[in-house]
């Protein structure tokens, strides 16, 4: 059935095609088809606009037109159908830090870099790319059914061991609630929160008081999504120790 609602409209002369505007809808309802970003049915577009921000060259707009009533039932069923495909297409093409990959977990081998300190864990635990908060798509396989780690910047700087306390067996996010769109964040973790299921969040920052926001953020995007999920808020000394360990 047609109604008149709000819905984005993509200039084909201003867009080029760099796909950012894909992982931030969390409905995924847009595609880069023939160089060009496009809405694959109307009926997956809620009209908020999430995508606007993300678009370099201002393709993106909301307006008021005739469509397809938006349709949540629909919106799952192509999420579910997403899920089964590989994930060079669920990933835009436009942005090669965006591109989503998966890692299996490394096997352990003998340490062969002379240059490493004798001891030290030479294996990254890091499971998954991208992991900048506005690069990862909520739909991205490597977040469904997982336990969330929001890290601020600077921790992965000031925390040796983060690799064997925290990343290990966790997807993770990170960004600086100082210097990046805090809007942006809010409305990113709450489609995260409402599309992935989510099993529990750990909040890591440094003890500086930018960094204070982030846990905020990732509560106010928790409270958006209608969500109940445990979270544990972690905060760091500029040298790297624990010194508060909060869980809700």
């Amino acid at each position: 059935m047609k109604v008149l609602r709000k819905i984005v409209e993509i200039d084909d002369e201003l867009c080029d095609g760099c796909g950012l505007c894909i992982p931030s809808c969390a409905e995924g309802a847009l595609e880069i088809i023939d160089g060009k970003a496009r809405i694959i049915a109307d009926k997956l577009c809620d009209g908020l606009g999430a995508c606007l921000g993300e678009c370099p060259t201002g393709a993106l707009k909301i307006i008021e037109r005739e469509s397809d009533e938006f349709d949540e039932e629909a919106v799952e069923e192509h999420l579910e159908a997403l899920k089964d495909q590989p994930q060079e297409d669920t990933a835009p093409v436009g942005c090669p830090s965006a591109s989503i990959q998966s890692f299996a977990p490394p096997a352990a081998q003998p340490m062969h870099n002379k240059h490493a300190v004798i001891g030290a864990e030479t294996e990254s635990a890091l499971s998954h790319w991208p992991v900048q908060i506005t690069l990862v798509p909520p739909t991205a396989p490597f977040l469904k059914g997982a336990d969330l780690l929001v890290l601020a910047d600077c921790v992965p700087v000031a925390f040796p061991n983060l690799h064997t306390d925290f990343l290990k067996g966790r997807a993770v996010t990170m960004g600086c609630p100082k210097l990046d769109d805090v809007d942006e964040y809010i409305h990113k973790f709450k489609d995260i929160f409402k599309t992935a299921d989510i099993k529990s969040i750990t909040s890591v920052v440094v003890e500086v008081p930018c960094c204070s926001g982030l846990p905020m953020i990732v509560k106010k995007g928790l409270e958006l999504s209608g969500k109940k999920i445990p979270m544990e808020e972690v905060v760091i000394s500029t040298r790297g120790m624990i010194l508060e360990r909060t869980k809700s």
